[in-house]
Parts: C-alpha cells; structure tokens; sequence
C-alpha cells in the first residue's frame, strides 16, 4: 500500500494564502476525490503534494516519510506522476512522440485510448481539449507511477470518454489522487475517498457515498427571512 498526505499544511501566494493548515490522506491502490470550487485550494493542495508548490507551513508524507523538502523532480523520479489542467503535453511534439517519451511501447494507451491511434502523426498543440487530455493521461498510465496526481482528468471530454477515463484511474495499481469541481457521476456509488475544500480549508473529509447523503440532505431553497 502507498499512502501519501498533507498534514497542517499552509501555502501562501504573496499576501494571500490559499491553504490553511490543511490535512488530508489518501492512499493506494485507490481513488481520492479533492472537491471545490474555483478558489477553493483544490489544485494547490495537488501541487503540494507533487512538490511544485512549496509549502509556507504543515509536511508533506509520503510512506511514513517526510518528503516536505523533496524536489517534485526527485518526488517524480520515485514514483510520482503529475497531470496539471493546462500544458500537460508537449506541444511541439506529435502524439506518437509524447507517447514515446513515457514508454518505448505505448499499445496499451491506444487501447484505453483508440482516437489517439489516428492521431499519432499529429502536433498534440493542436489537438483538441479533450484530445490533449486523453494524451496526457495515456502518458500518465504508460508510466506506471505509484501516485498519479490528475487536476480535472476528464476536462473537455464526452460523457463516455469521462466514464472511461475514471475506469482506468480506478484500475490502476497506484494511490490515484484527483481534483474537480464537483463528485462527477461516474464515481457515484464507487469506493472513493472525498476531501472537498472551500477557501483554503477543509470542510468534509470520507467517502464518497456519505458525502453525496451529506450533499443531498443540503436545503437549496431560500432561507426564511426572520
């Protein structure tokens, strides 16, 4: 089992600090589920943890170990693969080029992934979104990594491509650690640890099943006046 955590941790931008005193765990093989809205510390949460971001304050532990001063080249050489929402590929590259540079042999991302077959020739700048992320992700999956870090895996993709691609991040033997904006309905009735977060802290950490009881008990109409 991999395990890797945040413990207390701060991050500040300038003035502005966007995690305050955060913890969360998650570990593998299984799915972690980071919530919240824009603004919500989602995504520097997930770069604390692959270590491009550096932490104001709190740790950052991976297998019982301290890795808070670790280098995010270092923590991808032992095992971490990051997939940001934006410049996840290579752009000047062709697929078949960026898929190469993950693995020698890359059949198995055509197979979680047939459109890139016809595409291999292509730029990957000038893929589609949804495109771009199944490429991103096929590189994700070729370097069978021990943590796979994946801001909004399913961002520009069709309903049947999104389900898909939670199939295989569910699949893999790894401590699989995500970020969206809400719990996408794929994973609704899965195993899945949810941590959501709004401005900077956490509010709700357990499973996935308990966390869409907690969401539908919520009152969405007005509140009385007085």
């Amino acid at each position: 089992m991999t395990t890797l955590s945040l413990r207390h941790a701060r991050v500040r931008y300038g003035p502005l600090e966007a995690l305050h005193g955060v913890t969360i765990a998650a570990a593998g093989p299984g799915l972690t589920v980071l919530l919240g809205r824009n603004g919500s510390g989602r995504t520097t949460a997930l770069r604390a943890l692959a270590g491009t971001v550096r932490l104001t304050g709190g740790t950052v532990v991976w297998d019982g170990v301290d890795v808070t001063r670790v280098a995010a080249d270092e923590r991808a050489r032992r095992g971490l693969c990051l997939v940001p929402e934006r410049q996840a590929v290579f752009g000047s590259l062709t697929v078949r080029e960026n898929l190469e540079l993950a693995a020698p042999s890359y059949d198995s991302a055509l197979d979680a992934y047939p459109r890139l077959e016809s595409l291999l020739a292509r730029r990957a700048g000038t893929l589609s979104g949804g495109e771009q992320r199944m490429l991103a992700l096929s590189r994700a999956l070729l370097a069978r990594a021990r943590v796979v870090l994946v801001d909004e895996p399913a961002q520009g993709m069709s309903p049947t491509v999104a389900a898909r691609t939670y199939e295989l991040l569910a699949g893999l033997d790894a401590c699989v650690i995500v970020a969206e904006q809400r719990l996408p309905p794929v994973l609704r009735g899965r195993a899945a640890v949810v941590h959501e977060l709004r401005r900077g802290a956490v509010v709700f950490s357990g499973e996935a099943g308990e966390y869409e009881r907690r969401a539908a008990a919520r009152p969405t109409g007005p509140r009385p006046s007085a």
